[in-house]
């Protein structure tokens, strides 16, 4: 058994497509995913170098009210001004301590900062860096 052929719509009754509209359709897709294309490789090549980038290296709790962190902060430039933070914890998950610190461009991209803590610390959290123009800490 064979399907009935598809209907078709007849031309004489309601007219042709008019060609250009297929042209314009396509047209307007690849301006789209070219636009979207563009998007993409911007953000990834504007979020892809930080102006700060840093990492926890160690950190050693020296007595009840002090802990000692040591940091890696690699800024992109000298003339970069960034903030960063670091948070000590205490056995029962409370934040015993912060520290908000600003490296110096010429620190060799390593530093050792002290963290004051108001009771014993067991363990430190680098939350980031942030420049200006950085949204989120790094």
């Amino acid at each position: 058994m064979t399907s009935p052929p598809a209907p078709t719509v007849p031309a004489d009754r309601y007219g042709t497509p008019a060609p250009w509209r297929r042209r314009v359709l396509v047209t307007a897709c690849v301006a789209v995913v070219a636009a979207f294309l563009g998007w993409l490789v911007w953000t990834v090549l504007v979020h892809a170098a930080p102006p700060v980038d840093s990492e926890l290296l160690s950190f050693e709790v020296v007595d009840e009210h002090e802990v000692v962190a040591r940091v890696q902060v690699q800024l992109a430039d000298d003339d970069v001004e960034a903030t960063c933070l670091l948070r000590a914890f205490a056995e029962d998950h409370t934040v015993v301590g912060e520290l908000s610190f600003t490296p110096e461009p010429d620190s060799q991209d390593r530093v050792e900062e002290t963290i004051r803590t108001e009771r014993r610390a067991t363990s430190v959290e680098s939350v980031g860096c942030t420049a200006e123009g950085q949204a989120r800490p790094r």
